[in-house]
């Protein structure tokens, strides 16, 4: 849209910002354009490191969570009876009484 800046735009653009402004308030416009500037880079920069040490710690979380869920399913996959559930224990079942049949007869 609007392309690159060269030195004839940049020429054009000095020589009015030194008639609006006058020979006298235009270095200290430029000092104070620069250090907004800078202070821009600085916060820039800043949120930057930020946002790269929250990804960072949040890799790292992963990572651990990943390592120990691993860890987790090599113990269970070592002991199995401690990874099974017991099994639900039923009740013995109850005999009834037994009925002896005595042969009272005679035998022949």
């Amino acid at each position: 849209m609007f392309g690159s800046i060269g030195m004839p735009e940049l020429v054009i653009i000095m020589v009015i910002a030194l008639i609006i402004f006058g020979p006298r308030k235009l270095p200290e416009l430029g000092r104070s354009l620069g250090k907004s500037i800078g202070e821009f880079r600085r916060a820039s920069n800043e949120l930057k490191s930020t946002l790269e040490e929250e990804i960072r710690v949040e890799e790292q979380k992963e990572q651990r969570a990943k390592l120990e869920a691993e860890q987790e399913s090599a113990v269970e996959a070592a002991n199995p009876a401690a990874a099974a559930p017991s099994p639900v224990a039923t009740p013995a079942p109850t005999e009834e009484p037994t009925i002896s049949r005595t042969n009272t007869g005679t035998s022949a």
